[in-house]
């Protein structure tokens, strides 16, 4: 099992910037992709960047070139700085953990709100 320390979210104007944070903890030395998803009022869980134990970054189509994730192996913390944020990237924000025998765990969700 893998546990989540989410934090960072509030409420933002458009054309403003976030950092979420993510502090994990339990079998993470299993763990060799971490990253965040994202559910949107009344649409399914989708995937906003992952960043594997290789340092390799991949971002969704809707934030790439607005949205930095970065890990800190020493602190267990993964983080998610939102910049250039729109009224659409209001969500639940959840830090994800993925190990390398195929598991897959989700934090208890942030919830960050873009005003226009």
């Amino acid at each position: 099992q893998v546990q989540f320390v989410e934090s960072g979210g509030g409420l933002v104007q458009a054309g403003g910037s976030l950092t979420l944070s993510c502090t994990t903890s339990g079998n993470i030395g299993s763990v060799n992709t971490n990253g965040w998803y994202r559910q949107r009022p009344g649409m399914k869980r989708e995937w906003v960047a992952t960043i594997t134990d290789n340092g390799s970054r991949a971002y969704g189509d809707s934030v790439r070139g607005r949205f930095t994730v970065s890990r800190n192996n020493g602190a267990n913390t993964i983080d998610l700085q939102m910049n250039a944020l729109k009224p659409e990237d209001t969500a639940v924000y959840y830090c994800y953990a993925a190990t390398r025998s195929g598991q897959h765990y989700y934090g208890q969700g942030t919830q960050v709100t873009v005003s226009s």
